[in-house]
């Protein structure tokens, strides 16, 4: 195969002439010798299409086809042939940032979607294009309630939110004025007393998840009159599959809602990408970052898509901008919007029905017929956490026969040596739940 490097002999002749040297060497002669490349790099020749084919396929089959019941923030769930088919068109799937995207009224269109399916399911009334991921989405909406709440310097942040999200949270803060709290657990849930204990005026927002890292849902009945009440914000993150089945943010009251639409036609690859969503009320639409598409009608009256707003720093606030988002996912948005826009507000209430029933077979199987403990007993969607003796060595010997049972949640919190984080989904069938236990048995 040839250089990929289009310059032809005569078309450097002709850029060095214009540029007034006599050779590539001229040109850096500015560069010492010394910390010159005088070796040819050590990279193998290159290999004609078909050979590098082979390579890549014979590369994958070398990776292991396991039953995933992993889960803590990815999900195996079953993604529709569709998604890909239009993501892979070639106007869709070379989408990056798009500056000027007027231009492009089908990426336009499809973010606007995405904002409306986005606002039906957690109940609110805006949502923006899209951010990098739930963590990142946190961040964001804490900094819409900092600017939205000026004199206002605390965040009180539950403990149960996943160790990721808080770890973004910190770092995003971390030269900021802004003191991050977490909020006491009682029993794998945000303490409701330890709320009311540290909650004031000074606070800006609340930030609770469910639900929440360990899959347990959180009861919020009354939260929001609290937070409200010292004229706090509520953030409330939640995994979207859930809102299928379980009350939406908007239900509770919630001022901002957040969370990956990694569950919505995303496959898990290797833990990324995915997308985050934000959407809030029509209060705090100014204090949103990213972009808002709008519809509108061009000159001949027909429907058109516009850029309604934009809070980014590049090319429109720069110094002023509300935040530094410098992509919109727009192509990862698109799959979850050509997910939901195919299955329905029918096959996702499915989806999440299935994914909870079948989380719950598992659940009572493993309880009652292995004897295993839950950590907290506590309600949950599609993924639980249970006490396992050995885990580490459990998971070990079942991953190298073909299953991947859980998350060890050592890897996160040192004191939770034998606690794992099991996932459910749609996409697992009876016999693989069967096969689960019975090689729990085994290996126990």
């Amino acid at each position: 195969m040839f250089s990929y490097l289009p310059q032809t002999d005569k078309d450097i002749r002709e850029m060095l002439d214009v540029i007034g040297v006599n050779s590539i060497d001229d040109l850096f002669r500015d560069i010492p010798a010394e910390i010159l490349q005088k070796k040819e790099l050590n990279i193998a020749p290159g290999l004609s299409e078909y050979d590098v084919y082979k390579r890549m396929k014979g590369l994958s089959e070398k990776n292991m086809q396991g039953i995933s019941f992993m889960g803590c923030g990815s999900y195996d769930h079953i993604v529709p042939s569709v998604v890909g088919h239009v993501l892979q068109m070639p106007n869709f799937y070379t989408a990056y940032t798009p500056y000027q995207a007027e231009i492009s009224q089908g990426i336009l269109q499809s973010i606007f979607e995405f904002q409306t399916l986005i606002c039906e399911l957690t109940g609110m009334d805006v949502s923006n294009a899209s951010l990098y991921d739930d963590h990142t989405a946190a961040s964001e909406a804490i900094t819409m309630a900092v600017n939205a709440r000026k004199k206002a310097d605390r965040i009180l942040v539950s403990g149960t939110i996943h160790p990721h999200t808080r770890a973004v949270i910190d770092t995003f803060f971390s030269d900021i004025p802004v003191k991050i709290e977490e909020i006491a657990t009682e029993n794998y849930l945000t303490s409701l007393d330890a709320l009311k204990e540290s909650i004031d005026d000074s606070v800006a927002a609340v930030l609770i998840q469910t639900p929440n890292f360990y899959g347990w849902a959180e009861d919020l009945t009354g939260l929001a009159d609290l937070v409200h009440e010292h004229k706090a914000l509520l953030i409330i993150s939640s995994n979207p599959m859930s809102l299928g089945v379980f009350k939406s943010q908007a239900d509770w009251g919630a001022d901002i809602a957040i969370g990956g639409t990694q569950p919505f036609g995303l496959s898990t690859y290797f833990g990324g990408p995915s997308v985050g969503y934000i959407s809030t009320g029509t209060k705090l639409t100014r204090k949103m970052p990213g972009r808002i598409v709008g519809q509108t009608k061009d000159v001949d009256g027909k429907r058109a898509f516009v850029l309604t707003l934009q809070a980014r720093e590049q090319h429109i606030k720069r110094e002023r901008a509300t935040s530094n988002i410098c992509s919109n996912q727009a192509l990862a948005a698109m799959g979850s919007g050509i997910y939901l826009s195919t299955i329905g507000w029918k096959g996702l209430q499915e989806a999440a029905s299935q994914s909870f029933q079948k989380a719950h077979y598992l659940y009572k199987r493993l309880t009652e017929e292995l004897g295993l403990t839950s950590q907290a007993g506590n309600d949950f969607f599609n993924e639980f956490t249970l006490l396992i003796p050995n885990a580490a060595r459990v998971m070990e010997d079942m991953e190298a026969q073909g299953i991947y049972g859980g998350v060890n949640l050592l890897r996160f919190f040192p004191d939770l040596k034998d606690a794992v984080t099991i996932a459910v989904t749609e996409k697992r069938t009876k016999e693989e739940m069967d096969a689960y236990v019975d090689l729990m048995k085994r290996v126990l």
